[in-house]
C-alpha cells in the first residue's frame, strides 16, 4: 500500500517548497575515520504554508531511528534516497527530531595522510550534501545550518559559521558552529584536520582566518600574499558588505576541485599552497577571489536552477578578473579577457549550447558569462552597473534568483537594450568578436597583440623586425609569448635572434614559453638554454631539465648534480623528475635501489593524488616497475579524484596487453584490500 502512496505523492516533491519551509536544523554529529562513517542527531524547525501529507528530506543510504514530530513517534520510509515523513501535516510550525548514520560514498571524504592522520572534508557542490547530512539537494529550500561536532582532541574542526562554544571532554572536543542567516544545503561543510591559523580583521572589522597545515607555516606569506587585500577591494567594488559573519580559508588534500565557496569557509586544493617561488606559476590569487566573490553570488542570493548558473559562475569569474586588475594592473586583465575570448571562439566551432542553458560547458558558464558582464558594465558604465548590483543583492538577499531579476535591476539603473544583449551574449553561441575587439582595443597592449596574430600568416623574413622590436620594447609579456609561440614551427636558424631576445627580457613567463617551445635544442643555443635552469620558476626548471637532459646525453651527469637538491611545488615535481632522470642515466648513481625505492615511495598512499600520479608516469615511462608499483598503481583505481582513478584504470589496461605484466597483476592480486581486488578484478575480465 506505501507504494502506491508513494508514487501518488511523488508529484508534490519538486514543489516542496511551496508546501513546507524549512528554518533551521541542528546537528549533532560523531565521525569515525576508522569506519568511514557519520553519525547522529538531527532536529529541524519547519513551517508548514499549506496542507500536505508527505515531508521529505534527501538522505543517500542512511539508517534513521526514532523519526519523532513535536515529540511524538511517526511513521516514515526510508526509500534508499529520501527520508519520507508520513502524517497529515496542517498549517504552522513543527519540530522534526531524528537519529541517522551514514557511510558516505560521495561529498564526504576521509584522506589517510603520514603518521596515521586523517583529513575529513566534505564537498556539496555537484555531489550533494545529502549523502552524508539529512538535508535538501533542492537549492531553493535555504535553511539556517547549525553543526556541532564531537571528534579526537587533537584536531581542528571548522563547519560554517561562527565558533559559538568549544570544550574538551577527555580525549575528544565538543565543536558548535552557528549561522545567522539561511543558505542552500550544497553549501553545509566540514573540515578536519591538524592546522595552524592566522586571524585578521578586513576594513569593515569582518574576522577573517586563513588556515595552513603545521608542515607549511613557511608558505603562509606566498600562499595567501593577497588574500586580505581582495577582501577589502571586493566588499568596495560590489558595493554590499560581505553578508556573513566571519570568513575562513582552508586548503584540504586531495581536494576535488580548485575551491569551493562553501558559506563561510572557502575549502581549496593544497596545489595552491605555494612558496615565493611556486608563487610565480601556480599562485591562489584567481581561485582566492573568485570563491570570495560567490559569498555574494551564489551564497547570498543563489541561482534558482542550472539554467540561471551563470548568474553565480559568470559573476563569480567577473569579480575575480576585476580583482586581479586591481593587483596586477590593466594590461594583466585585459590580456586575460583576450585569451579567453580566444578560448570561447575556438570552442563555439563545435559547442552549440549558449549561457542560459543548464547544459552549457564550464567555458560557457564562467568565461561566456563573465564576458557578457564585462560587455554590459562598459556599455552602461560603472556607476549605473554599480548601482543595479547593489539594489540587485539587497533585494534578493538569502533568495534565489534568475536572469529577469537581474535584468529588472538593470532596467532601473540604465537604459540599455537587454533583448539584443541576452540574444548575442546570452542566447547564441556564436562570439560577437568585432565587440569583443573594440572594447579590448582600448588597452595598447592588446592592439599590439592584434598587430601580432594579424601576421601569423606572414613568412618570417617579412615580420621579423616588427617581432624583434616588440620583443624589445617594455610592451605586455603576454604579447611576447604570443610571439615565442607564433614563431615554434620556424626553422631554428630563422629565429635563433628573437629566442635569444626573448630570453633577454629576463621576464619569468617569457623565457618559460621558450623553454617549452624548443624540444628540439641545437648545440649552439645549449649554453642560452642552460640559462633556464637558473629561473626562479619550478615550472621553467621541470620543462628545461628534462629536455636538456634528453638533447644532450653527454652532459647528463653535470645537469643531475645541478639539480640533486631540487624539490619544487607541493607535489615533488623536480625532485620525481630528477630521481627517474638519474635512474635512466647509466653509471650515475652508486645506489640505484636506494633512488628507486624513493620515487616507488612518492606513488603510495603517504602522498597526494598529483604526486602519485606524476610519480607512476614517470616509472611507467622509464619502465622501472615492480610488484610495489604495481600495487600502488591498482590502488589509483579506488581513489575518490576521478581523474587519479582513471589514470590508473587506463594504464592498467595498457600493460595488461603484455603477457608477463598481466602475470604479474594476477600474481599481486591476493595481496590486495578487497577494494583493490575488485577493481583489478573487473579489469582483467575486460
Amino acid at each position: 500500500m506505501k507504494y502506491i502512496f508513494l508514487f501518488i505523492t511523488s508529484f508534490v516533491f519538486a514543489q516542496q517548497t511551496q508546501y513546507v519551509d524549512f528554518k533551521s536544523v541542528n546537528g549533532q554529529l560523531k565521525l569515525n575515520a576508522v569506519e568511514k562513517s557519520v553519525s547522529g542527531t538531527v532536529d529541524y524547525k519547519f513551517e508548514v504554508l499549506k496542507a500536505i501529507d508527505t515531508i521529505k528530506i534527501d538522505a543517500k543510504n542512511m539508517e534513521f531511528s526514532d523519526v519523532q514530530i513535536d515529540n511524538k513517534d511517526v511513521l516514515f520510509v526510508n526509500t534508499g534516497k529520501e527520508l519520507q515523513i508520513l502524517n497529515k501535516f496542517r498549517k504552522g510550525e513543527n519540530h522534526l527530531t531524528f537519529k541517522y548514520s551514514v557511510k558516505p560514498k560521495q561529498a564526504l571524504y576521509f584522506v589517510n595522510i603520514e603518521n596515521a592522520e586523517v583529513q575529513i572534508w566534505t564537498q556539496g557542490q555537484g555531489r550533494y550534501t545529502s549523502n552524508w547530512f539529512p538535508s535538501f539537494d533542492d537549492v531553493n529550500e535555504k535553511v539556517i545550518f547549525s553543526l556541532e561536532i564531537t571528534y579526537d582532541k587533537e584536531y581542528q574542526v571548522v563547519s560554517n559559521g561562527i565558533l559559538k562554544e568549544k570544550k574538551t571532554s577527555g580525549n575528544v572536543i565538543y565543536w558548535q558552529y552557528q549561522m545567522e542567516n539561511p543558505m542552500s544545503s550544497y553549501l553545509l561543510m566540514l573540515a578536519i584536520g591538524k592546522f595552524d591559523k592566522k586571524e585578521f580583521r578586513a576594513k569593515s572589522k569582518i574576522p577573517l582566518e586563513y588556515y595552513l597545515e603545521n608542515k607549511d607555516t613557511n608558505r603562509f606569506e606566498p600562499t595567501y600574499r593577497y588574500s586580505k587585500h581582495i577582501f577589502d577591494f571586493l566588499e568596495k567594488e560590489i558595493g554590499v558588505k560581505y553578508p556573513w559573519q566571519i570568513y575562513r580559508e582552508i586548503p584540504v588534500r586531495d581536494f576535488l576541485y580548485a575551491g569551493m565557496e562553501n558559506t563561510t569557509t572557502t575549502l581549496f586544493a593544497t596545489r595552491y599552497v605555494v612558496d615565493s617561488i611556486g608563487f610565480e606559476d601556480r599562485n591562489y590569487t584567481n581561485v582566492d577571489a573568485h570563491e570570495l566573490a560567490h559569498h555574494w553570488f551564489g551564497d547570498l542570493i543563489t541561482a534558482e536552477s542550472s539554467t540561471h548558473h551563470w548568474l553565480q559562475e559568470g559573476f563569480a569569474t567577473y569579480y575575480a578578473a576585476l580583482a586581479e586588475r586591481e593587483i596586477y594592473g590593466d594590461d594583466f586583465f585585459y590580456s586575460k579577457l583576450y585569451q579567453t575570448a580566444q578560448q570561447i571562439k575556438f570552442a563555439s566551432r563545435t559547442d552549440t549550447i549558449p549561457v542560459l542553458n543548464a547544459k552549457a560547458s564550464s567555458l560557457t558558464f564562467y568565461e561566456k558569462g563573465a564576458w557578457a558582464l564585462f560587455v554590459l558594465h562598459e556599455s552602461i558604465g560603472d556607476k549605473a552597473f554599480k548601482k543595479a548590483i547593489k539594489s540587485y543583492l539587497k533585494k534578493y538577499a538569502f533568495q534565489n534568483v534568475n536572469t529577469q531579476n537581474f535584468f529588472d535591476e538593470i532596467k532601473k539603473a540604465a537604459n540599455f537594450d537587454l533583448d539584443k544583449f541576452q540574444k548575442t551574449w546570452l542566447e547564441s553561441t556564436a562570439f560577437d568578436t568585432p565587440a569583443a575587439n573594440a572594447l579590448l582595443s582600448k588597452n595598447k597592449a592588446i592592439q599590439v597583440r592584434l598587430e601580432v596574430d594579424k601576421l601569423k600568416k606572414t613568412p618570417l623574413a617579412e615580420k621579423q623586425d616588427f617581432l624583434r622590436k616588440t620583443l624589445e620594447s617594455n610592451v605586455y609579456e603576454a604579447v611576447k609569448e604570443a610571439i615565442v609561440g607564433q614563431v615554434e614551427t620556424e626553422k631554428y636558424e630563422d629565429k635563433k635572434e628573437l629566442l635569444q631576445i626573448a630570453l633577454k627580457t629576463n621576464n619569468i613567463q617569457v623565457r618559460q614559453a621558450v623553454a617549452a617551445s624548443l624540444s628540439k635544442i641545437p648545440e649552439d643555443f645549449r649554453a642560452d638554454y642552460e640559462t633556464l635552469l637558473n629561473d626562479k620558476s619550478y615550472q621553467t626548471q621541470e620543462v628545461a631539465l628534462y629536455y636538456l637532459w634528453k638533447n644532450f646525453p653527454d652532459h647528463r651527469t653535470e645537469y643531475l648534480e645541478r639539480s640533486k637538491n631540487w624539490i619544487g611545488f607541493n607535489d615533488f615535481n623536480l625532485r620525481t623528475l630528477w630521481l627517474s632522470l638519474a635512474l635512466s642515466t647509466p653509471n650515475y648513481s652508486d645506489n640505484p635501489e636506494v633512488l628507486a625505492s624513493e620515487l616507488i615511495a612518492f606513488s603510495s598512499i603517504k602522498y597526494e593524488a598529483t604526486t602519485r600520479q606524476n610519480a607512476l608516469e614517470k616509472l611507467l615511462s622509464f619502465k622501472i616497475i615492480n610488484d610495489q608499483v604495481l600495487s600502488n598503481l591498482v590502488n589509483a583505481t579506488t581513489h575518490h579524484m576521478w581523474q587519479f582513478s582513471k589514470f590508473g584504470r587506463d594504464s592498467i589496461r595498457f600493460l595488461l596487453k603484455n603477457s608477463e605484466m598481466r602475470a604479474s597483476f594476477e600474481r599481486i592480486l591476493p595481496n590486495l584490500n578487497p577494494d583493490e581486488q575488485f577493481q583489478l578484478n573487473r579489469l582483467l575480465k575486460e
